[in-house]
């Protein structure tokens, strides 16, 4: 039998992220072979990822990155089972790696067949199944790009936001972060009016009315009424139209403002389910 040495365990500890034990033990199996211990960890993995397909990975670590210009930013979803495993460091030192990866793709395919130490992030994610024990995936991917982009991660990594303004000009950092910090409080469910699907007003429309009848309302009134409660359905749901949660006196787009003719263009929200 192999000797294996320690500096030999170690070596293949930091190339895969197993355990001690796991390494020491795929190192005996391997004969002391580098790369067939490294493949015996990937099998070992697809193991576990074949048991625990069916599994819920609802936890996780909602990461979001942005390159070094501010120019492109992207939110990745690394999920898990347990709670317990999304806090553990080392997992989300995973995520953050991924995150960098994922900035040089467009879509998540492309991600997830991107390089990862020799192996593509797919194969990272099987491996780290086995060493982990739980499944794990990456559920969420959103890019986006434009002159400048904010972005906030949420205390817990529970919920990452991204934010592009129409120029970069002085105070456009601050003024993304507080946007995207906006973002990930109040959740909208569109940038502006524009970006809500006609159905979802028509359905609004139709709710408001059958409350205004059960009110009494004359159904004459019935439209005017409803348009004004649509109104207010677009304030508190668009990111732009809602009140600023650092001043209430002005709204979003009032306080993208004041940093001059800057324009909030696009938003991005993932949060763990």
């Amino acid at each position: 039998m192999a000797k294996i040495t320690a500096a030999e365990v170690n070596k293949l500890r930091k190339s895969t992220g197993a355990g001690m034990m796991d390494c020491k033990n795929a190192l005996v199996e391997a004969e002391g072979d580098f790369d067939k211990a490294i493949e015996i960890l990937r099998k070992k993995g697809q193991k576990v990822a074949a048991k625990r397909a069916d599994r819920d990975s609802s936890e996780g670590a909602v990461i979001a990155k942005v390159n070094d210009d501010k120019t492109q930013g992207v939110i990745i979803s690394l999920n898990c089972e347990t709670d317990f495993v999304a806090k553990n460091d080392n997992f989300v030192a995973l995520a953050k790696q991924f995150a960098t990866i994922a900035l040089n793709h467009d879509s998540k395919e492309d991600f997830l067949n991107a390089d990862f130490g020799g192996m593509t992030v797919a194969e990272k994610l099987i491996e780290q199944t086995g060493v982990i024990g739980e499944k794990l995936e990456i559920q969420a991917f959103e890019k986006v790009s434009g002159p400048f982009v904010g972005s906030y991660i949420h205390a817990g990594n529970k919920i990452a936001t991204l934010t592009v303004l129409s120029a970069n000009v002085e105070g456009a950092e601050v003024v993304a972060k507080d946007v995207a910090m906006q973002a990930a409080a109040m959740n909208p469910i569109a940038l502006d009016e524009g970006g809500i699907d006609a159905s979802i007003i028509e359905k609004e429309i139709e709710i408001a009315k059958d409350q205004l009848r059960q009110e009494g309302k004359p159904e004459a009134m019935l439209d005017k009424i409803a348009q004004g409660k649509i109104k207010r359905f677009f304030k508190d749901n668009t990111l732009v139209n809602q009140l600023f949660i650092k001043d209430s006196k002005q709204t979003v787009a009032q306080y993208v403002k004041t940093i001059g003719d800057v324009t909030v263009t696009d938003f991005r929200r993932v949060a763990l389910s």
